[in-house]
C-alpha cells in the first residue's frame, strides 16, 4: 500500500521548493498544548519523533511532537514549518493557521500554503476582507492559483464586494476554473436574488457534453427551488439515461416527484468548500496525495459536515496506512445518510485489511441491512464475502439485485453472481450467467478470460475458448494472468512450447502468483524441465499458497505429475469484483 508522504518530504521538489534561505520565525507559544510527556527529552528526540510520525501518516501526533521539540528550544523556524505541515494535515486548521510561517525565507511552497492557510480560516470565520486581501497577494502562486481563483469571489461575497462576488474567475487553459468558477458564479447570482442571470450560468454548463453529468444535480436543484419540478426531472432522467444506477441522481428524482422540499442554496462556506474539494479530486488524480489531503481538511474547515470530502480523506488516510484515522473520517457519516451505507463498507474493509474479517462481515451486513441501505451496499457485503470464500452466501446477497434488474440486467452483477456460482460449485447456473454477461458486454476482457478459462479447464470448447483468451490477451498484453489463462489454453491443448513462452511472460509480470508459479512447474514437468518444475512448485509453499494450492504443490513434489496432471481453478484477472 501507497504511503502518505507529508507535505514536507517534497520540500526540495519543484512542487515545494521555489527556494530554501533563512527559516522563518514563529510567533509565541500556542496555547493548548501538553507538553507535559516530554518535559526532561530532548529537543532532537522529540523531532525525530515528529518526523517518525508523519513518516507514518499520523499528523496529530507528529504536530504535538514537533510543538514539544520547540518548546524544548529546537530551532523555532525548521520547527515552525513541520507544525504547521502536521497540523494541517491532522485537520487542526485554526492552530496551522496561527503556525503558518509568514516571514520571507524558508520552504517557499510551505510559506504558499500557508497563505492559503490563513486565507481559508479568515474566510471560515466570517472575516471576508482579510480572506479577499490575503487571496489578492501575488506572492500566493503555484500550485495553488486554481483555488486562489475559484475562491476569490467567495471571499469578494463575504467581504460585501457584490460587484467582485459577481466576476467569473478566469485562469488561462484551466478548464477546473472555467466549469467551477461557472458553478460558483451561479451560486453567487442565485443568492442575490439574480437568478435570470443564474440559470444562464446554470445552462452553459448543461451545454458542456463532458461535464454536464457532474453539475446536472446543482441545475436540478436550482429547478427544484423555483418550483419547476417537472423539468427538474427530466434532467435528471437524461442523466439516468446514461448512468442508471447513479444514487445521488436517482435521491433527487425520487425528491422532485414527491414534491419534497429541495435542498437548500448553498452557503458562501459551503460554496468556497465545494471549490476546494473540486481541486482536492484534481490532485488525487495527479497522484499528489498530501496537497489533496490538505485542501481537504480546508474543505472540512469551512464546511464541517460535508460528506465527500470526510470520504475522501478516510481513503487518503487508508492509502497512507493511518488506519484509525481512517475509520474516524468514515465514522463521521451519520446514519440516515445516502452516503452511511459506502462509510460502513469502507469501515468493513480497513477491517478486513487488517485481519479482523469477521467483524468486517459483521459490519457490512449491518450497513447492508440498515433502512437507508441501496444496491452499492448489498454489493459491499457481497464482495466481503467472497473475499472470505463464502461464495454461497454472496449468491444469497447477489440474487435479489439480479432480479430487481432482470429487465435491464447489469453484466458486471452478473459476472460477479457467476463467479460466485462457480467457485461455490455450480458450474451450470455459473456458465449461464457468464454467457449472458458476455452477451451484454462480449469485447470485456476480464470476462473473455474467465468464462474462456473455465471451458479450457474443463476441456469443453476448446476452439471457442482459446480464440477468448486470445482476445482478452491481446486487449490487455500487459496481464499476467490473461497470458497465464492463454499459457495454460496451449498446455490444455498439448502445445507445451508455446504454453511455456507465455507462462514465462506472465511469471516476469506477477512472480508472486501461485498459480502462475504452479501452471508453470507443470509445464517444465512435461517438457522433462523436472528441476525447474520442482523449483516453480517449491516457490508456490513460499507465497501464502491456499490450503488447496499447498496441498496440490506438496503432491507434485512428492510424485511429480500422472499423465496427465490436475486440473486447476481459473486464474482471475480481478476484474469479477469491478462493479
Amino acid at each position: 500500500m501507497m504511503r502518505l508522504r507529508v507535505l514536507l518530504s517534497l520540500a526540495s521538489t519543484a512542487v515545494l521548493a521555489a527556494c530554501a534561505t533563512t527559516e522563518p520565525a514563529l510567533r509565541g507559544t500556542q496555547e493548548g498544548w501538553n507538553t507535559a510527556p516530554w518535559n526532561g527529552r530532548s529537543a532532537y528526540g522529540q523531532f525525530l519523533a515528529g518526523q517518525a510520525a508523519l513518516e507514518d501518516g499520523r499528523s496529530d501526533q507528529a504536530a504535538a511532537y514537533f510543538q514539544a521539540a520547540r518548546n524544548l528550544g529546537e530551532d523555532p523556524g525548521l520547527l515552525g514549518e513541520r507544525a504547521f505541515t502536521a497540523s494541517l494535515l491532522a485537520g487542526e486548521v485554526t492552530r496551522a493557521a496561527e503556525l503558518a510561517p509568514r516571514a520571507e525565507g524558508g520552504t517557499e511552497g510551505v510559506r504558499r500554503l500557508g497563505m492559503l492557510t490563513v486565507a481559508v480560516d479568515a474566510l471560515a470565520r466570517g472575516k471576508g476582507k482579510d480572506a479577499q486581501a490575503l487571496l489578492a497577494d501575488p506572492a500566493l502562486g503555484f500550485p495553488h492559483r486554481p483555488a486562489v481563483a475559484l475562491l476569490t469571489p467567495w471571499a469578494a461575497q463575504a467581504a460585501g464586494d457584490a460587484a467582485a462576488a459577481q466576476v467569473l474567475p478566469e485562469l488561462r487553459n484551466d478548464r477546473l476554473v472555467q466549469y467551477f468558477g461557472q458553478l460558483g458564479r451561479a451560486e453567487i447570482f442565485e443568492r442575490a436574488g439574480k437568478n435570470a442571470e443564474a440559470e444562464a450560468d446554470y445552462k452553459a454548463l448543461m451545454e458542456v457534453v463532458a461535464v454536464r453529468p457532474m453539475f446536472a444535480l446543482d441545475y436540478g436543484a436550482f429547478l427544484e427551488r423555483r418550483k419547476r419540478r417537472d423539468e427538474a426531472v427530466a434532467l435528471y432522467d437524461s442523466i439516468l439515461a446514461e448512468a442508471p444506477n447513479d444514487v445521488a441522481l436517482l435521491d433527487a428524482r425520487a425528491r422532485a416527484v414527491a414534491r419534497k422540499s429541495p435542498p437548500a442554496l448553498v452557503t458562501g462556506r459551503q460554496g468556497a468548500a465545494n471549490t476546494l474539494v473540486a481541486c482536492a479530486a484534481v490532485f488525487t488524480s495527479e497522484r499528489q496525495s498530501q496537497f489533496a489531503l490538505a485542501y481537504l481538511r480546508l474543505a472540512l474547515h469551512l464546511d464541517p459536515k460535508r460528506e465527500d470530502a470526510l470520504l475522501m480523506v478516510g481513503d487518503l488516510l487508508d492509502q497512507g496506512g493511518d488506519i484509525d484515522g481512517a475509520r474516524a473520517a468514515y465514522a463521521k457519516i451519520p446514519t440516515g445518510s445516502a452516503r452511511y451505507a459506502a462509510a460502513q463498507g469502507k469501515i468493513a474493509w480497513t477491517l478486513q485489511n487488517t485481519g479482523d474479517k469477521d467483524k468486517a462481515i459483521a459490519v457490512a451486513e449491518a450497513a447492508a441491512k440498515a433502512p437507508e441501505a441501496g444496491r452499492s451496499a448489498q454489493l459491499v457485503y457481497a464482495d466481503l464475502l467472497r473475499a472470505n470464500d463464502r461464495w454461497a452466501d454472496a449468491v444469497a446477497v447477489i440474487d435479489p439485485l439480479v432480479e430487481a434488474e432482470k429487465e435491464k440486467p447489469d453484466w458486471r452483477l452478473l459476472y460477479m453472481r457467476g463467479v460466485s456460482l462457480e467457485r461455490a460449485g455450480r458450474w451450470p447456473d455459473a456458465e449461464r450467467d457468464l454467457e449472458k454477461a458476455l452477451e451484454l458486454n462480449p469485447n470485456e476482457p476480464e470476462l473473455l478470460n474467465y468464462l474462456g478459462y473455465s471451458w479450457i479447464d474443463r476441456n469443453e470448447r476448446l476452439p471457442e475458448a482459446l480464440s477468448m483468451v486470445q482476445k482478452a490477451v491481446k486487449a490487455n498484453p500487459q496481464s499476467g494472468a490473461m497470458l497465464d489463462s492463454l499459457g495454460w489454453a496451449y498446455h490444455r491443448l498439448g502445445d507445451d512450447k508455446a504454453a511455456v513462452e507465455l507462462l514465462e511472460q506472465a511469471i516476469e509480470i506477477e512472480p508472486g502468483d501461485p498459480d502462475i508459479n504452479d501452471h508453470l512447474g507443470d509445464v517444465y514437468w512435461r517438457l522433462g524441465r523436472k528441476t525447474e518444475a520442482q523449483f516453480q512448485w517449491r516457490r508456490v509453499l513460499s507465497l501464502e499458497p491456499t490450503d488447496e494450492q499447498k496441498a496440490a504443490a506438496e503432491a507434485k513434489l512428492k510424485d511429480g505429475l500422472g499423465s496427465k496432471g490436475p486440473a486447476k481453478a481459473p486464474t482471475v484477472a480481478n476484474g469479477a469484483n469491478a462493479l
